[in-house]
């Protein structure tokens, strides 16, 4: 299974958090750390495949051209696998948050972060209108 496609994925319960009951209630916080668990092993399991594959791609190819295809395809798999290990990252900040109970409130205003967001986004630490604002102050300090 993809890493994407274990976070939209409903638990085995079929329950999906909903607006009608209070934020970030017990059963909330379960289901969002177990969508972040879930997620961070898909990633570990892949990262472990992408080892074995590395390890068992140290041909010699003679052909320039096919050296040359390995190491790109060698490089774009590295390139991924650190964007998932910064993801892991992310996805153990956003599991301590559930832990010290300030997952799920925006990091700069304290204001709940949407379930939408969350869902879409589960290491989210910044509501949307937060996001859009530190986007624009980011465009703007971009192009001084």
């Amino acid at each position: 299974m993809n890493a994407l496609a274990s976070v939209v994925a409903e638990d085995s319960t079929g329950y999906r958090p909903s607006d009608d009951e209070p934020f970030m209630n017990e059963r909330q916080l379960a289901y969002f750390k177990a969508k972040l668990l879930s997620w961070k092993e898909d990633i570990l399991r892949e990262s472990r495949g992408t080892v074995v594959n590395l390890k068992a791609e140290t041909e010699n190819h003679p052909d320039l051209v096919d050296r040359a295809s390995s190491e790109s395809d060698r490089a774009l798999e590295l390139r991924t696998r650190d964007r998932q290990r910064k993801l892991i990252s992310k996805i153990e900040e956003a599991l301590r948050r559930i832990e010290d109970g300030s997952y799920g409130y925006c990091e700069e205003t304290g204001e709940p972060i949407t379930l939408g967001r969350l869902e879409a986004r589960p290491t989210a630490t910044l509501s949307v209108e937060a996001q859009e604002r530190h986007e624009r102050r980011e465009r703007v300090h971009r192009d001084d």
